[in-house]
């Protein structure tokens, strides 16, 4: 099956098989390795990417349902070398520890702000409540969301 998308601003066209995932075409197809697999069944979180304005969590989306689409990988908020706002606010307040679920909850938390630019705090905890993290907690992920808010 023909497959064409955008990821991260370019246009791409790739055969798929009916059953690939959006994970694995990322990843496999494209070396998008931010985008990681933990649990495969939707629950962790560390395969967000946005699609369409959406965080979604790409194994559970078949590559397919991408066809058409606008997805941004974490290497997309990055622009002319220079990290996104999220990313340095995750830096600055120790966001970030083993890293595997970060990726995942910078975007789940970039939808929530292309969509509200000045969320409450409950509604950042809502935007992220898909997202596991064991290392950080999340309140350091809170208030780096809360950070790039305030400015």
């Amino acid at each position: 099956m023909k497959l064409e998308f955008t990821v991260n601003g370019q246009d791409y066209t790739l055969d798929v098989n009916p059953d690939d995932r959006l994970l694995d075409v990322l990843r496999d197809k494209l070396g998008l390795t931010s985008v990681k697999e933990g649990c495969s069944e939707g629950e962790c979180g560390a395969c967000t990417v946005i699609m369409d304005g959406a965080a979604v969590t790409s194994c559970t989306v078949l590559a397919i349902q991408a066809r058409g689409k606008e997805i941004i990988t974490v290497e997309g908020l990055e622009k002319n070398g220079e990290l996104d706002e999220l990313q340095k606010s995750f830096i600055k307040n120790g966001a970030v520890q083993c890293g595997f679920c970060t990726p995942g909850m910078l975007m789940s938390s970039k939808a929530l702000l292309m969509k509200n630019p000045n969320p409450t705090e409950e509604e950042i905890k809502r935007a992220i409540e898909g997202n596991l993290c064991r290392c950080t907690g999340y309140v350091k992920i809170i208030k780096a969301v809360k950070d790039v808010i305030e400015g």
